[in-house]
């Protein structure tokens, strides 16, 4: 103990101090919990003397409202792996939607090639009916055009050099009222194609199985851990308050979820080997933050309005994937935004301060399409992000673990002190494709996500406005675009290509 006391009695070096986030030199990181270490990051208070005036129990509660996505993740779904590289599948929601990749002359022909793009031409199976909103189908006796009623094709097989389906019009032109079958209609190239059941005969049981396919992309799991170390001297000190090892580890273990919280955030994906001392090469990883996994983005710039709040209702609630609840994880200035919103010009959009279920308090915005819990996410003001959010579907998040987190608490080899300690091996993964980040700070999208913003004028976007393959949310009718484009329609710019209506899936370009 000698050469400690020496240190406490002033005779050694001092302990480097760093400041707070406020600027007070508090901070005494990477080193151990003994009486030379509190001293000296205390301004040299001698043993026995170790008094705070003051202390706040708060401070040292575990608090789920710090660290919100944490929390969340807790809650999430849990998938136990046995690696700590993981294949996820995002999109958990079967396509609905086909497309044309080039157009279908119309014919005297019973079936044709129904040409569709690359991705789409296994989807559809034998006996499956397909629906072509966007070209008109025939009456009974295939003689007379049925405006807005659309036309049905059924599946009869599959062309074997190009792979597309092979289909038969149901209610198509004929030639003959009292033919069988109906020829060929005219089908323009990218019309958009809506897959129905299948329809079967009427002894048939067996039918081929739906071409499920998802694509994968590897998650890393990454290995955090968090130590104290206690001299014994330190513990064995009489304190005038009980600074012992329960508040030093909930300080240590609140800082610890803070910066986990920061990384489920913010990191990036990455991997590389290191070498251990006496245990050779190892894999050190790197997860990926859940900033850089949405593939929806809103480039939101202006005033908030209730407008804009209930297209992002819209967008959010409608679509492939349709998550149960959502909660709004804002920046303070976002949150400011949306709570200055003047909702007296509706009424029936309520507003209220609720409990959710993970037990935060929370401004509830209940809407037509669905109820939005806007939560405030202070991770968020710390990465500079106070204008932005993520609109996240709470019942889609997976909580990946490679080892279940474990506690730990050795004698130090060669020490008096005990070194206590926790390892967490874990990931947070998006699923689906409902999730929206709302950006707010003008930062460039993820390069596989599809961008969207919000349009309230009837001209169409032009100079810094204009994005080729943005998607644009009108709310009201917007003739500069198309002579068709209404309110509540999303249209796409797909640069020299010109404006296209865009369907609701999420598209990387």
């Amino acid at each position: 103990m000698a050469a400690e006391e020496n240190v406490i009695a002033g005779t050694g070096a001092a302990v480097a101090t760093s400041p707070g986030s406020a600027g007070v030199q508090s901070q005494a990181p990477g080193n151990a919990t003994t009486v030379s270490n509190v001293a000296g990051a205390t301004g040299g208070i001698a043993p026995g003397n170790l008094i705070e005036t003051d202390i706040d129990d708060q401070l040292f509660r575990f608090q789920s409202e710090d660290t919100s996505l944490m929390s969340l993740m807790l809650k999430a779904k849990k998938v136990k792996v046995n690696s700590p590289e993981v294949e996820h599948y995002m999109i958990d929601e079967q396509r609905s939607t086909l497309t044309t990749d080039s157009a279908v002359a119309a014919s005297n022909s019973v079936q044709f090639v129904l040409p569709l793009v690359s991705d789409d031409q296994d989807i559809p199976r034998d006996y499956h009916t397909l629906l072509i909103p966007d070209v008109d189908g025939y009456t009974p006796d295939g003689q007379t055009v049925t405006p807005g009623k659309s036309l049905m094709v059924f599946v009869t097989g599959r062309d074997a050099t190009t792979n597309n389906p092979i289909v038969r019009a149901v209610n198509g032109p004929k030639k003959s009222k009292d033919d069988a079958f109906c020829t060929t209609p005219a089908i323009p190239a990218g019309t958009k194609i809506k897959l129905l059941a299948n329809a079967m005969y009427e002894t048939q049981k067996e039918v081929d199985p739906d071409l499920i396919v998802p694509r994968p992309t590897v998650v890393y799991l990454q290995k955090r851990g968090m130590n104290q170390v206690v001299s014994d001297y330190f513990e064995a000190q009489k304190k005038h308050i009980p600074f012992s090892q329960s508040l030093i580890a909930e300080q240590a273990i609140l800082n610890f979820k803070r910066a986990s919280n920061r990384t489920l955030w913010a990191g990036h994906r990455g991997k590389f080997p290191v070498k251990v001392p006496k245990l050779g090469e190892q894999m050190i990883y790197f997860t990926e933050g859940i900033r850089w996994q949405f593939k929806r983005e809103l480039q939101h710039t202006g005033k908030w309005t209730i407008e804009k709040l209930i297209a992002l209702a819209k967008m959010f609630f409608t679509g492939e994937d349709v998550p149960k609840s959502a909660i709004l994880l804002a920046g303070k200035n976002l949150l400011e935004e949306l709570q200055c919103i003047d909702f007296s010009k509706h009424p029936e959009i309520q507003i209220a301060t609720k409990q959710n279920p993970i037990g935060w308090v929370v401004t509830s915005i209940h809407t037509v399409f669905g109820d939005i819990d806007i939560k405030r996410e202070p991770t968020l003001d710390v990465l500079g992000w106070s204008n932005s959010g993520a609109l996240i579907g709470e019942n889609r998040l997976v909580h990946y673990t490679y080892s279940q987190q474990h506690e730990f608490k050795d004698r130090v080899e060669g020490e008096e002190a005990t070194r206590k300690g926790i390892i967490v091996w874990d990931g947070l993964a998006l699923k689906g494709a409902c999730h929206i980040w709302i950006d707010g700070e003008g930062h460039k999208a993820n390069a596989d996500a599809t961008t969207y913003t919000i349009w309230d004028s009837e001209d169409a976007p032009a100079d810094d406005d204009l994005v080729e393959n943005r998607v644009y949310l009108l709310t009201q009718d917007c003739p500069g675009i198309n002579a068709s484009a209404q309110n509540g329609q999303m249209w796409q710019y797909k640069g020299a290509a010109g404006w296209v209506e865009f369907s609701g899936e999420i598209i990387a370009d």
